[in-house]
């Protein structure tokens, strides 16, 4: 069937998807009607559990066991994809409608090469020989932005990084030009430099091949700068619907609302609590005649909780289901606390690294008995963390952000150099006297929860065992402790009881938190606390984290990939580049007035939720690989990336120097900013 230029390429009209499962059926998607033209980005945005993913899969026919399309219609091309059989419907998916996942490692063979996996596509819908299609494999590739294909073609996923596995996704999807491409969360794992590439690919392939694309997502910055329209989504309804610039400049549904104050932003003060919508998703288990949203909306009266909303349609065609439409003011929450690191600084040090280093040994040879090489996590790193301070520590993947958390806490020690706290040498010898002393001031929270917590203890066990451990409470006082931590971090008594699993990712987080809190630490060292977590959710974390600190007069550690979450908590910021520091000092310098290209680079690169800033802007990306960690680039290891380099960078490493900020250093031999006068001398004099 030929394309009609006038009608739209893909239109949805009344989608219905349940999940039939043993005890429950889930109404995923309920009603849900949109189309997008040919060449058209559409953006469809919610939270977890809202119905994004599954409306995708719907259109793609590729639901989870028990799901199944029971109402509507999908039309590619005027053709009703509902109706077609399931080998009908291969014929469809790769050729003129592809997806892009979340998780490029689920997606991808780890048992096949990557250019098999690419060239699969081209055998099935365009039966090419085995030499066109290595010969289209190579161009895909390059084409990708993935260098040397030639290199790579023969390469298994797992001997490339997350960012070049998820551009072999994208060539996978893009191998036969299909009309329709659907992302579904493509750059929520990878770090914001590579997020940046990722989304730059994107947007250049769709201009270049004329795709249309629907882009799911939680991140209001990449909705933003990357669709022409969009969808926001709740409980399986859309909420809202407008052109992007309409639906930032005069948002209408609560919801939409609620997310955008719930976003920190990286061009923003930290002069107010981000937005945190109380409550949970439904279930939908069943349906609710009511206003779904109303339960946790500030401006719901009795007839939202007894009777849906119509559609509400207004001439530019901008649509919302709500009886009290917005008029597009952000909203907040209230007066953050303010602080002040440099006031800070006048004090002693809680916790000094002193010239750092941390190795591993990697790729034993069977011939020989010592290591083929050795990566260089941590390459001699200094700083130091200041009593009741947020210091924020941001980088890419493979900086060395965790490797210094984890000497922070003592859970693994430095090959040279020292980790002191409170004027004490931490070590990370086992079950000594010493480390059980420490692990009462200095605790840690990880990234993954779940995982941190043991899946086969109740909740009231994990926060009890450092109590058990340290032998400072009664038992009676263990449970007023439970209690207290429990509502400390916002979660009712009767969690005691339960076991992981019982909890969303969000409340196994507030569990960490407690447990970190349990022996009232002075120092947290927070790893990626809130990268897993929908905007809602993070913002209750964020602003828990806030108020905790002043309450219990804590001192964080943050380590983190997003800037606009280290923008919104830290005081201070120190940058890591492959193992090195390459910037630090107060946030307002390090975000006003960055002074090393490779800071620029990462703060240029994070999304803004602002269209018409978004537009016309010019993006710096830090472009190409990061290079290995076994083998780091000579002098400034930054220089294979960085457009200011010449050829002293190759030859000599830079000091850290002072530039105008109190406490502001930066190693660079081209700095974006100018040193303070002598500069050089003081440096190379310490």
């Amino acid at each position: 069937m030929c394309w009609n230029e006038t009608l739209p390429l893909l239109e949805v009209a009344g989608l219905t998807t349940k999940l039939v499962l043993k005890d429950r059926t889930v109404h995923a998607v309920d009603g849900v009607s949109f189309s997008i033209d040919a060449g058209e980005a559409l953006g469809l945005v919610g939270e977890s559990g809202s119905g994004k993913s599954m409306t995708g899969s719907s259109v793609m026919r590729l639901l989870p066991p028990g799901g199944r399309i029971t109402a509507g219609s999908v039309l590619l091309d005027g053709r009703d994809l509902t109706t077609l059989s399931e080998k009908e419907m291969r014929l469809v998916r790769g050729k003129d409608i592809a997806m892009v996942s979340q998780d490029p490692m689920t997606a991808l063979d780890p048992t096949m090469t990557i250019g098999r996996q690419v060239a699969e596509s081209l055998v099935i819908h365009r039966l090419a020989k085995p030499k066109e299609s290595r010969d289209r494999v190579l161009e895909l590739l390059a084409m990708v932005g993935i260098p040397r294909p030639e290199e790579r073609i023969d390469s298994y996923p797992h001997q490339l990084s997350g960012g070049l596995r998820q551009r072999v996704c994208i060539a996978m999807a893009i191998a036969c030009e299909p009309k329709l491409l659907i992302a579904d969360e493509p750059t929520t794992a990878l770090d914001v430099s590579v997020q940046d590439q990722i989304l730059t690919l994107l947007r250049r392939l769709r201009q270049d091949l004329g795709m249309a694309m629907l882009l799911i997502t939680h991140d209001m910055g990449v909705i933003a700068e990357q669709t022409d329209r969009v969808l926001v989504m709740y409980a399986g309804r859309i909420a809202e619907s407008a052109s992007t610039r309409a639906l930032f400049r005069a948002t209408r549904h609560p919801y939409t609302e609620a997310l955008l104050g719930a976003l920190p932003r990286v061009d923003q003060t930290a002069t107010e609590s981000l937005y945190s919508i109380p409550g949970a998703p439904p279930s939908l288990t069943q349906i609710d005649p009511a206003c779904r949203f109303s339960p946790r909306c500030r401006y719901a009266t009795e007839k939202c909780r007894t009777v849906a909303p119509a559609t509400e349609v207004a001439p530019d065609g901008h649509t919302w289901e709500c009886y009290h439409p917005r008029d597009g003011v952000r909203v907040v929450a209230a007066p953050a606390p303010q602080t002040s690191a440099v006031a800070r600084q006048a004090g002693e040090p809680i916790a000094v690294l002193s010239e750092v280093v941390r190795e591993y040994p990697v790729g034993r040879s069977m011939w020989s008995r010592g290591a083929l090489g050795t990566v260089k996590a941590v390459s001699g790193i200094s700083f130091e963390v200041y009593r009741g301070e947020t210091l924020g520590v941001v980088g890419e993947s493979g900086c060395g952000k965790s490797t210094v958390g984890r000497m922070l806490v003592g859970l693994e020690p430095p090959d040279s150099g020292s980790v002191t706290f409170d004027g004490k040498l931490v070590r990370a010898s086992r079950g000594s006297a010493e480390r059980k002393r420490r692990s009462r001031d200095v605790q840690m929270i990880f990234q993954d929860p779940y995982a941190s917590l043991d899946p086969r203890m109740r909740v009231g066990s994990i926060l009890a065992e450092p109590l058990v451990i340290q032998r400072t409470f009664s038992r009676n006082e263990r449970a007023e402790r439970i209690a207290d931590l429990l509502r400390d971090v916002g979660l009712d008594e009767a969690a005691a009881r339960l076991l992981p699993r019982e909890f969303s990712g969000g409340q196994r987080q507030r569990i960490g938190f407690a447990r970190a809190l349990a022996l009232r630490p002075r120092l947290i060292v927070a790893d990626e606390p809130v990268s897993a977590l929908d905007v809602s959710i993070r913002a209750q974390l964020l602003n828990l984290m806030r108020r905790l600190q002043g309450e219990h007069d804590l001192t964080y550690v943050m380590i983190s990939h997003d800037l606009s979450v280290v923008r919104y908590l830290a005081d201070r910021v120190a940058v890591m580049y492959l193992g090195k520091l390459v910037e630090i000092g107060a946030t307002a310098d390090i975000y006003q007035r960055p002074a090393h290209p490779y800071t620029a680079g990462l703060l240029t690169a994070v999304p803004v939720p602002d269209p018409e800033a978004a537009e016309g802007q010019h993006r710096v990306a830090i472009s190409g690989e990061l290079p290995s960690a076994i083998d780091p680039p000579s002098g400034c290891r930054f220089r294979t990336r960085c457009p200011r380099a010449e050829a002293v960078c190759a030859e000599q490493e830079p000091l850290l120097l002072p530039f105008a900020g109190a406490g502001h250093l930066a190693a660079c031999h081209f700095p974006l900013e100018q040193a303070v006068a002598g500069a050089e001398l003081e440096s190379a004099s310490t």
